[in-house]
């Protein structure tokens, strides 16, 4: 049902897919930098949760009803859009995604929640995955829908563990920017920005019947 070969290539892909830079993994590193291994891989985690949230989906209809109800479409593209303009605001006034002043630590189930909720309110994984996923698979092999279950859950695991260790090797480097507000202060705005160009650029998205 899964030849090595298409297994390599999807690999591959999945793997460039997730070091391209985005407001996932930008969550991964900035808790990394601010709090540790610990918390860099929750955020990893629950991202790969957000991205499995959407296999789900895709696999059985939701994100198809996307596709055909242009009502359902934009609705779900406001929520996202919105969350994530939001976040970005919130990091740029806060700057408290990377920081290390004396500050309360956000809350584990906080790091989660925000991490789940900023893959999971993004349509573009959702629309993404029914448009990606579908070109490994094979009707002659099997069930369509383990094909595209299992190669969603691959893709969600590397996305998960590909997150954690952005997080986790970002933390290593926590020591040669302790001290420089400068460098924080742009890390902090930088990631901010991206939430929002993020968020702008699904409001700007198209319903395609």
């Amino acid at each position: 049902m899964f030849p090595i070969e298409i297994w390599l290539a999807y690999t591959a892909a999945c793997i460039l897919l997730v070091l391209a830079p985005g407001p996932d993994n930008l969550l991964a590193i900035g808790r990394g930098l601010s709090q540790g291994n610990l918390a860099a891989s929750v955020s990893g985690a629950f991202s790969g949760i957000g991205i499995l949230f959407h296999v789900a989906t895709a696999t059985f209809g939701l994100t198809l009803l996307l596709q055909t109800s242009e009502v359902a479409f934009w609705v779900i593209k406001v929520i996202g859009a919105s969350y994530l303009i939001w976040l970005g605001f919130k990091v740029i006034r806060s700057r408290s995604l990377i920081t290390f002043e004396p500050v309360a630590a956000k809350s584990l189930s906080h790091i989660a929640l925000t991490a789940f909720l900023s893959a999971a309110l993004n349509p573009k994984p959702g629309l993404f995955v029914l448009a990606f996923i579908p070109q490994f698979i094979n009707p002659e092999l099997g069930s369509v829908t383990i094909q595209m279950l299992v190669y969603g859950v691959w893709f969600a695991l590397l996305t998960g563990l590909g997150f954690s260790l952005m997080g986790i090797f970002s933390s290593r480097l926590s020591d040669l920017i302790i001290g420089r507000s400068r460098i924080i202060s742009g890390l902090n705005f930088g990631a901010g920005i991206t939430f929002i160009v993020t968020g702008l650029s699904i409001l700007a998205m198209r319903h395609n019947y």
